[in-house]
């Protein structure tokens, strides 16, 4: 993901905005994540 879907950094958490259809997800911040999450996140800002 680019730097500039960037919404905002949170104390544990970015903020991710798909340009195209304009939602937002917040995508914690840790190394590793599951992938049941992963999933959750890609679908969301893919739709």
């Amino acid at each position: 993901m680019k730097r500039t879907n960037l919404i905002r950094n949170g104390e544990k958490h970015d903020w991710y905005r798909n340009p195209k259809t304009g939602v937002s997800q917040p995508i914690p911040r840790h190394r590793e994540i599951k992938e049941f999450l992963a999933l959750h996140v890609v679908r969301k800002l893919k739709s």
